[in-house]
C-alpha cells in the first residue's frame, strides 16, 4: 500500500471517529431535552393537537431525528471549522444548529399550511431548547476533545 493512501485512510478513519463521538453526544442531548419537554403539560396538549398518540414512539422518533440533526451539525463543524465565523467551537456549533433549526422549521411549515403560523410558533418554541442543547454539547465536546483550533491532521482530512 502506498504511504499516501494509508495516510488518507487513517485520516478518514479519524474523521469518522470524531463524527461518531460528536453525533452521539449531540443526539443524546437532543433526546434528553425532548424527554424533559415531553413531560410538560404543553407537550401533552401539542401531542393531542397534532394527533401524536403514542409517547414512546415520539421519543424514538426524537432520538432518530436528534441523531440525524447532530450528524449534520457535527459533519459541518468538522468539515468547515475554519470557515465558520468565530473562534469558539461552542458558538460555531450553535450557529450550525440554528441554521438546521431554520431549515427544519421552514420545511415543517409546508407540511401543514392550514395552521402554519400556530404550528411554526409552537414547534419553534419547543425545538429551540433541543437545538440549543445539541449545539452546546457538540461544541463543548469538540473543544474538550480537540481544542479550539483545527489541527494539522484535520486540515489534511479536508
Amino acid at each position: 500500500m502506498l504511504p499516501s493512501l494509508r495516510g488518507k485512510r487513517q485520516t478518514s478513519h479519524e474523521f469518522s471517529k470524531k463524527l461518531f463521538k460528536l453525533t452521539v453526544a449531540g443526539g443524546v442531548a437532543f433526546w434528553v431535552v425532548d424527554f424533559a419537554i415531553s413531560l410538560s403539560p404543553i407537550a401533552s396538549e401539542y401531542m393531542a393537537a397534532f394527533s401524536i398518540s403514542y409517547l414512546p414512539m415520539a421519543l424514538v422518533e426524537a432520538l432518530v431525528g436528534g441523531l440525524i440533526i447532530a450528524c449534520c451539525v457535527s459533519y459541518s463543524l468538522l468539515r468547515f471549522f475554519e470557515k465558520i465565523p468565530t473562534k469558539n467551537p461552542i458558538l460555531k456549533a450553535l450557529i450550525l444548529s440554528f441554521v438546521a433549526l431554520v431549515i427544519i422549521e421552514v420545511l415543517s411549515t409546508f407540511g401543514n399550511l392550514s395552521n402554519a403560523s400556530v404550528y411554526l410558533l409552537i414547534d419553534t418554541g419547543m425545538n429551540v431548547p433541543r437545538i440549543l442543547a445539541l449545539g452546546i454539547v457538540i461544541g463543548y465536546l469538540y473543544e474538550r476533545l480537540y481544542g479550539r483550533t483545527v489541527t494539522a491532521e484535520d486540515k489534511r482530512m479536508r
